[in-house]
C-alpha cells in the first residue's frame, strides 16, 4: 500500500476499529479513491474518498451506527472529511443506490458514478481487505463525463450566470472556491474526453494550458492558484473573474461533442 499522509492513516485507522466496535463482523473491505488515489490530496481541503464494503447491506440500527462513528470522528478530526459510501461486495462496480455519507451527514441514494470505478479500477487504494474486482470500458467513463458536461454543469454554469450582481456582492474566498470549482471540474472533464483517462484538478490545469489556446490561460492560471492557496490573480476585480470563468465553462461544453467523438 503506498504510504498515506499521517493524519489520513490515523484517520482510518480510527475508522477501522470503531466500526469493528459498533458492527463487528460487517467490514469486508475499505478502498479509497479520488484525489488521494491520485497522489493529489491537500491537506486542510481534500476529501478521504471512501468505498466501505460490508458483509451484509446495513440495517436501520447499523445506519444509525454509521452516523455516530463519523460524528465521532469530525468532531475530531476537522480535517479532512470522509466522503463515500457502504456496499457490499455484489454492489462493487455497479449504480446502485447506496447508503452514503457526504457533508457530514448519512443518506440514501443514488451516489455512485462510472468516475468512482474507473478510479478504483486503475488507481484505488486498499486500506482493507481484498483488492477488489471491476470492468469498467473507456465509453461508460467517457459518455458519463460528456452527459455530467451537458447537464450539470451547464445548469449550474446557467444559475452562476444568472447570479452575477449577486456574486459580486461576497466575498473574494467564496468567489474564488466557484472559480477553482468550476474551472478545474470541468477541466477535467476535458482531460477525460480527450484522453479517457481521470486527472487531479490540478493536474487537469496544468494539461490545459497545454492544450487550450491562450486566451484561456489567465482564467485557469487563477484557478490553479486558488487551488494552491496562492494570492496571485489575473483577474483582480470579482466580476471579471466570474465573467471569464463562465465564458471558459461555455466554451468547454460546446466543444464537448467534437472532442467526444474526435
Amino acid at each position: 500500500m503506498r504510504g498515506l499522509p499521517i493524519v489520513v492513516d490515523e484517520l482510518l485507522n480510527e475508522y477501522i476499529d470503531l466500526v469493528n466496535e459498533y458492527m463487528p463482523n460487517q467490514l469486508e473491505g475499505l478502498y479509497l479513491h479520488g484525489s488521494l488515489a491520485l497522489d493529489a490530496f491537500v491537506e486542510g481541503s481534500s476529501d478521504i474518498d471512501f468505498i466501505a464494503v460490508t458483509k451484509s447491506g446495513l440495517t436501520v440500527s447499523e445506519f444509525k451506527k454509521a452516523e455516530e462513528i463519523h460524528g465521532i470522528l469530525a468532531e475530531k478530526y476537522q480535517f479532512p472529511e470522509m466522503d463515500g459510501v457502504y456496499l457490499t461486495q455484489n454492489d462493487l462496480g455497479t449504480l446502485c443506490e447506496c447508503f452514503f455519507y457526504n457533508n457530514g451527514t448519512m443518506n440514501y441514494g443514488h451516489f455512485l458514478n462510472p468516475v468512482t470505478w474507473w478510479l478504483l479500477q486503475k488507481n484505488g487504494i486498499v486500506i482493507y481487505g481484498a483488492v477488489p474486482v471491476i470492468e469498467i470500458n473507456d465509453n461508460e467513463l467517457v459518455s458519463y463525463t460528456y452527459e455530467n458536461m451537458n447537464t450539470y454543469w451547464a445548469s449550474r454554469i446557467q444559475s452562476f450566470e444568472e447570479s452575477i450582481d449577486e456574486l459580486t456582492q461576497i466575498a473574494d474566498s467564496e468567489i474564488d472556491k466557484e472559480v477553482e470549482w468550476m474551472v478545474l471540474g470541468l477541466l477535467r472533464q476535458f482531460y477525460t474526453l480527450r484522453e479517457k483517462d481521470i486527472i487531479s484538478k490540478q493536474g487537469a490545469g496544468e494539461y490545459s494550458l497545454e492544450h487550450l489556446p491562450e486566451k484561456w490561460h489567465p482564467i485557469i492560471v487563477d484557478a490553479i492558484n486558488i487551488r494552491r492557496g496562492e494570492e496571485n490573480r489575473h483577474y483582480t476585480r470579482k466580476r471579471d473573474r466570474i465573467k471569464e470563468t463562465i465564458k471558459l465553462s461555455k466554451y468547454l461544453i460546446s466543444q464537448s461533442a467534437a472532442i467526444k467523438n474526435r
